[in-house]
């Protein structure tokens, strides 16, 4: 049995930070549990949370692997959220993080801390179905939908019978779109007042799945989330007055609340994407569908009989075709002026204000006036709601679609992009070039901590410890992340592994390969390759930059693999990624080839991943319009983009996929890496200065 500590808040600062080190201390309530191994790097970052939670201070710690680092914040901020009632808000970029919080780590803490407190993840709203809207859609089934859109109906209506949570993770497989759109919870159209409880403690048709998940993100002391919908989330404006009474909008997300990022590297580019602007051909068609859809003649507007809008609906699809349609003209022809490349563009830098003609602002804006005539004249509350709704994303689209072909936010890079299966449905974007402003202000200087943590942040690995920011000895590693997100007033600490990576991490660098631009180099691949499978009888990541590079080689090798009994597995072939890892998992003599998704965010512990092979110094290809002018940012204030961002962002990378070796106390295996510009270049001794001290 695992002994508790005690309940009582901590009477001051010290207290607490005195409770946290001796919880993670060699005889602390932790040392009971199976498996537990004292790790000063643990209670280290355990102890430089709460003292910046309880200063109320931001906070950047690197923890490498095995540091412990969910644990070593989930703990302080249990504690410090119970003794001054705030909500802890827990943020990661994977759903596999998610998971592990709550299914297993906060599951635990329940159990062996005497703190009372709650938890549950929060999802987007979209993500429920909303009882209400169900029952309306099914009243309207005819007008809305077409045969088979009744029937998905159906499903949806004899699921929700069924359903624990009511949202999307619950279906074994997900329902059409269109017919989800009309029953998920929806701003404006899903509120307490609407889809709660009644006086009685019910409702018509029953508190809704949103109405019921809402109660809980609002009570539950710790909440789960994923950095996107943190972001499109931060600083929301409440949606209702009774909403602001519950605080939703007073703090980052809620009233009086402090984050903690885990997986913080990717904090600047998610944010990027929810800072800036996305709006595509589908989006368009899809919400102009919702209200006519000439083809099937249904929609909203179909049970109102307003011939008048409908032709409206009808002119605004139809220049929405034109404009797109001219888009990619337009994009094609820059395309074809612009230097040759291997593929077929998939996103296009647009440098040039008006490149199209707006087509759609007018007419989207005269469908707009018409849906406010029909909500006037609506004696009909709830129709009025969904005109209102329907109204406002248009407006959102035309606004969008304006500040895009007319490159109205400075400081911003705009850019087409393909998107589908087919790559048919285009997208115009924009984001800021560099987020750090809107972090700096926003995020790291909102008023509440903000905590950042990861295995990967630093471009050098570097214990310094747990210091202050007025100290000189700063862990100056950390700089290259902290500018990057604007969090130059944070606490940082870089806490190494405790893992003996010298005893059981062998490094190998083929310095007779030629050089990556080469080439020989295709050809030398093939037989390093194969020279280091073959040492550890496959168990072997082979982690590639290029997707076409890398299935020539596996198509080459693999008469030597079969010799050898070994089972290759080549991501991109039809195989989905986490099936493949499943099956890379259970034979232990296989090979996996591989690119971005598996340099990171992959954990194969045990013997079934003895070997990690670098096919290249993963320096990312300038051709995103976004790292494009990220590097021209740099060069126009006179900076080297080389040294300031290509060779950080490559450190960083080259650091995860090494990470993916050790992941237990008793993994151990080699590195091989395959680009001899570790050895030949000034800059190369930098990625192996990133590694923790290993046998080279």
């Amino acid at each position: 049995m695992i002994s508790v500590i005690d309940s009582q808040p901590a009477h001051s600062d010290s207290d607490l930070v005195e409770q946290v080190e001796q919880i993670f201390g060699p005889d602390g309530i932790l040392s009971e549990a199976k498996k537990f191994e004292y790790r000063p790097q643990q209670q280290a970052m355990a102890t430089g949370v709460m003292r910046s939670l309880e200063a109320n201070q931001n906070y950047v710690v690197e923890a490498g692997t095995g540091v412990g680092k969910s644990l070593a914040y989930l703990i302080p901020a249990i504690l410090h959220g119970q003794a001054h009632v705030k909500k802890a808000i827990i943020s990661t970029h994977t759903i596999n993080l998610q998971e592990q919080l709550i299914e297993k780590d906060l599951p635990m803490l329940q159990r062996i801390l005497s703190a009372d407190f709650t938890y549950t993840m929060l999802k987007g709203r979209a993500n429920y179905l909303c009882t209400r809207r169900l029952a309306r859609a099914m009243q309207r089934a005819d007008s809305l939908f077409t045969s088979p859109e009744i029937a998905e109906l159906k499903r949806v209506e004899q699921w929700a019978k069924e359903t624990q949570d009511g949202s999307l993770s619950d279906f074994d497989v997900e329902p059409d779109l269109k017919v989800w759109e009309e029953v998920c919870s929806e701003r404006g159209l899903c509120s307490p007042k609407l889809c709660g409880r009644n006086s009685d403690g019910a409702s018509l048709h029953g508190e809704c799945f949103f109405q019921q998940a809402r109660r809980r993100f609002l009570s539950a002391d710790v909440l789960v989330l994923n950095h996107s919908l943190f972001f499109a989330s931060l600083g929301a404006i409440a949606e209702n007055a009774e909403e602001e009474e519950d605080g939703i909008g007073d703090g980052l997300l809620f009233k009086n609340d402090f984050v903690i990022f885990d997986e913080a590297q990717h904090l600047d580019r998610v944010a990027s994407r929810h800072i800036g602007l996305s709006v595509s051909s589908g989006q368009i068609r899809f919400n102009l569908q919702r209200l006519w859809n000439p083809r099937t003649e249904k929609g909203i507007l179909s049970f109102l009989r307003k011939g008048v809008v409908v032709q409206k609906v009808a002119d605004a699809l139809e220049q929405a075709e034109k404009l797109f349609d001219e888009m990619e003209f337009a994009c094609k022809a820059l395309y074809e002026k612009a230097p040759r490349r291997l593929r077929e563009w998939k996103e296009l830098r647009i440098r040039q204000a008006d490149i199209v003609e707006d087509l759609v602002s007018l007419p989207l804006q005269r469908v707009r006036e018409s849906l406010g005539q029909l909500i006037e004249t609506s004696e009909d509350e709830e129709t009025s709601a969904e005109l209102i709704e329907c109204n406002r994303r248009i407006a959102e689209i035309r606004d969008a679609v304006a500040a895009f072909i007319g490159q109205m936010a400075e400081q911003h890079v705009y850019w087409v992009e393909r998107t589908g299966r087919s790559l048919q449905n285009l997208s115009l974007n924009a984001a800021p070039i560099d987020p750090a402003d809107f972090l700096r202000r926003r995020l790291f200087g909102g008023g509440s901590s903000v905590i950042c943590t990861s295995a990967t942040l630093a471009v050098a690995d570097m214990e310094r410890g747990d210091l202050p920011l007025e100290k000189k000895a700063l862990c100056s590693g950390l700089d290259y992340f902290i500018n990057q997100v604007g969090a130059e007033t944070a606490r940082r600490a870089q806490l190494g592994s405790p893992f003996d990576y010298e005893k059981n991490v062998k490094l190998y660098v083929a310095g007779k390969m030629p050089d990556p631009r080469s080439d020989a180099y295709a050809n030398a691949l093939s037989h390093w390759i194969g020279h280091f499978v073959r040492m550890t009888q496959g168990k072997a990541f082979v982690l590639f930059t290029n997707g076409k590079l890398m299935r020539e080689v596996a198509e080459e090798m693999e008469p030597e693999f079969d010799e050898l009994g070994i089972r290759a597995l080549v991501q991109g072939t039809g195989t989905p990624r986490a099936t493949m890892l499943e099956q890379f998992k259970q034979d232990t003599d296989s090979v996996l080839f591989g690119l971005d998704s598996f340099w990171q965010g992959v954990d194969v512990p045990g013997e079934s991943l003895s070997n990690v092979i670098l096919t290249r110094l993963p320096f990312a290809v300038p051709d995103h319009p976004l790292i494009e002018a990220r590097v021209e940012a740099i060069e126009v204030k006179g900076g080297n983009a080389f040294m300031e961002f290509n060779l950080p962002e490559a450190i960083l990378k080259f650091r995860q996929g090494v990470g993916r070796l050790i992941r237990t106390q008793d993994d151990s295996g080699i590195i091989a890496v395959l680009d001899n510009r570790v050895l030949t270049k000034r800059y190369g001794q930098r990625f192996i200065n990133a590694l923790p001290q290993m046998d080279l």
